[in-house]
């Protein structure tokens, strides 16, 4: 006697060893013996063998045609074996009713199971609706097949390249795009980065960082809706100072300006002087939704995205030969100790009598030029010289709370493109890279204006009761990194009481938001607090800050991966082999001439600060991967801009492999849903 079950959605055949009254014991032809219920079994018979049962009966259930058998069915519940009658004849053999059996499990759209081995046919609309998608499904794993096929032969498809950054960075898995290329790289065992690129999906390496790049943070685009710039309606009076900023040559954003009088008095007036969109914007103004949905300038070699468009800018900024409208801060001081007397924050319109850049001027205003009390030929020679002496007053006051003082041993790097003008570049320019030593002397005389700015405003807004966005750091260890707020705290790093962002409001949301609370405290003092836009424990203060924080983050990384690589394009485009660098910490080495950290065979032994000799073999423009390998050890003293210890650990290339979203892992899930619906394997 044999019986046939189910089990585990499987149907399973063997000899019955023994019964019971609710069970039996079944040995399979493998050997293994089962212990199946009664009410499990769907059939008993004496022939064929088991294994032979299965065998005759899978081939006959393939050529039971279902719209046929379904035409037969009646309406009501019936067995497998009733449907193996009507279909076959009234005297159908096991082998007819297990093929019926195996032909009825596997069309759940034709057959409902309603019970072991029990069935009722499903509706005719419920048929029609599944054929439609079971041929659905048909054509559209002939379009994945034919996909896939193309991108192993080295094409890549149209809607493939339209997709392209959806695909490997936010996927919607039941796309038919995404799924051909798993079974692409499934096919070609390939990484699906290097597939899609043999395929011609990826026109360039740069094309490539920035398309994806605004595909994550502008896929509506980064033009700007067409929006005027409102007039401001205040009555300003005029300063009565010659202001002057202190810009790079590329900058069309001037946020910031300078004023010194009431030289040789005993008693200066330092002013910094602030462009003022916040008089003219409002909050929840059509400008201020763009602004809040960019919430910074993007910047990059060669091109920025700016927060606010440009006409707006160039409404606001700090334009020479103009009476721009600021929020300026005046700090009193005694000439001769620096003591600071008090403080004063005016909406006014403010002369800007010239706009100084660095570039121009850098290599004249030197450190031996400002000490040196002689006549100079560069402008505002009496002012830049005061306001070196306090830059340096203020930031050895800062080292004092910081406890130990501050260096600027890494020079910045600049980066100009040849050949792209005010256009967007598109990865074919030749680019040159720069140094500018860090904290050099118009360098510093701006960053310390702008930390007094931002320290003042940020105690002022706290004595006022008006909350604020704050920048905050509770130590200098490793590891305490700076967080944002609404309410004062100490910033370790910059060693200060409370350390605001006002003083960029053309290119920074936060800024913008501090200004208009600023603005509140200039033109109600001590009732501030009722009339500034965001009130104590206000929700949107939270809600900027966490955008901000995460924006902000995100443009940063943008912009330290496009300049890596340029970098590299550098490296290509001047046919450099080799650098010499310093080390920094596990095989990570930086370039000493270079922008440029990477890993290096050879470096994992040696000591931080070892200076080593490189040889490149070779970069990868996209994943920005550098393949290098010491070749020879130089002297040991450290250079010039050796990493400390927390520079060192924070300092990790924005390289390696690519994050990408898609799982080619996923090919065996894809494959099992092209199959839902089918019947499960039968077993001997």
């Amino acid at each position: 006697m044999f019986a046939l079950f189910e089990e585990a959605g499987k149907f399973l055949a063997g000899r019955v060893m023994s019964e019971a009254d609710s069970s039996m014991q079944v040995e399979l032809d493998s050997g293994k013996r089962v212990k199946v219920k009664s009410a499990h079994v769907l059939l008993r018979f004496e022939q064929p063998q088991p294994a032979q049962l299965l065998a005759q009966a899978q081939p006959l259930a393939a050529e039971i045609d279902l719209d046929l058998a379904w035409e037969f069915a009646p309406a009501e519940e019936f067995g497998f074996a009733d449907i193996a009658r009507d279909y076959f004849d009234a005297q159908a053999t096991v082998v007819h009713q297990v093929a019926a059996l195996l032909r009825l499990f596997e069309a759940p759209h034709y057959f409902r199971r309603v019970g072991k081995g029990r069935f009722k046919k499903a509706p005719e609309e419920t048929v029609k609706a599944a054929l439609l998608g079971i041929e659905r499904k048909k054509q559209q794993q002939a379009q994945i097949e034919a996909w896939a096929a193309e991108l192993s032969a080295g094409t890549c498809p149209a809607p493939i390249r339209e997709q392209l950054f959806r695909i490997l960075f936010k996927p919607d898995k039941n796309a038919l795009e995404y799924k051909a290329v798993v079974e692409a790289a499934q096919r070609s065992q390939a990484a699906p980065l290097d597939l899609l690129t043999r395929a011609g999906a990826i026109d360039s390496p740069y094309q490539f960082h920035w398309r994806r790049f605004l595909f994550e943070h502008f896929p509506k685009g980064y033009g700007f809706p067409a929006l005027a710039a409102p007039a401001i309606k205040d009555d300003l009076p005029t300063a009565a100072v010659q202001a002057f900023s202190i810009d790079d040559s590329a900058t069309t954003e001037i946020d910031d300006a300078l004023s010194v009088t009431g030289l040789g008095s005993g008693t200066v007036v330092f002013g910094i002087h602030i462009a003022a969109p916040g008089l003219a914007i409002a909050p929840g103004s059509p400008l201020d939704q763009v602004a809040r949905t960019r919430y910074s300038t993007v910047y990059m070699p060669g091109y920025k995205l700016t927060m606010l468009p440009d006409e707006v800018v160039q409404t606001y900024t700090l334009q020479e030969g103009r009476d721009c409208p600021a929020v300026s801060l005046y700090v009193t001081m005694d000439e001769a100790t620096l003591e600071v007397k008090g403080s004063e924050t005016r909406l006014e319109r403010v002369p800007i009598v010239a706009n100084l850049r660095h570039d121009r001027l850098g290599d004249v205003v030197t450190q031996a030029a400002l000490e040196d009390q002689d006549p100079a030929d560069f402008p505002f020679a009496t002012e830049l010289r005061f306001a070196w002496r306090l830059a340096r007053h203020l930031k050895a006051q800062r080292e004092i709370v910081r406890g130990k003082p501050e260096t600027f041993t890494r020079p910045d790097f600049s980066f100009k493109l040849q050949g792209n003008g005010e256009a967007e570049p598109t990865g074919a320019e030749i680019v040159q890279i720069g140094i500018r030593k860090r904290g050099e002397p118009l360098d510093l005389i701006v960053a310390e204006a702008m930390i007094l700015a931002n320290s003042t405003w940020g105690g002022w807004l706290g004595e006022l009761g008006v909350p604020g966005i704050y920048r905050g750091q509770a130590s200098l260890l490793p590891g305490v990194k700076v967080r944002m707020g609404t309410k004062p705290m100490p910033h370790a790093g910059m060693g200060v009481k409370q350390y605001t962002w006002a003083t960029s409001p053309l290119r920074r949301y936060v800024d913008l938001v501090n200004q208009w609370q600023i603005i509140a405290c200039a033109r109600h003092g001590r009732t501030a607090a009722l009339a500034a836009p965001f009130k104590p424990k206000d929700a949107e203060l939270f809600s900027v800050i966490s955008g901000f924080d995460a924006a902000y983050s995100a443009y940063n990384d943008f912009q330290s991966g496009i300049e890596r690589y340029w970098t590299l394009r550098y490296l290509e485009q001047n046919d450099i082999r080799e650098l010499d660098a310093s080390v920094l910490k596990e095989g990570l080495v930086r370039a000493e001439s270079l922008p440029l950290v990477f890993r290096a065979t050879g470096a994992e032994r040696l000591a931080r600060g070892a200076r080593v000799r490189v040889r490149i073999a070779s970069v990868d423009e996209l994943t920005l991967d550098v393949f290098a390998t010491v070749t020879e050890r130089l002297d040991d003293s450290a250079p010039a801009d050796a990493a400390t210890e927390e520079e060192a650990d924070e300092l990790e290339p924005a390289a390696g492999p690519l994050a990408l979203a898609i799982d080619v892992n996923e090919a065996e899930a894809q494959q099992g849903d092209n199959n839902a619906g089918s019947a499960p394997a039968p077993a001997a």
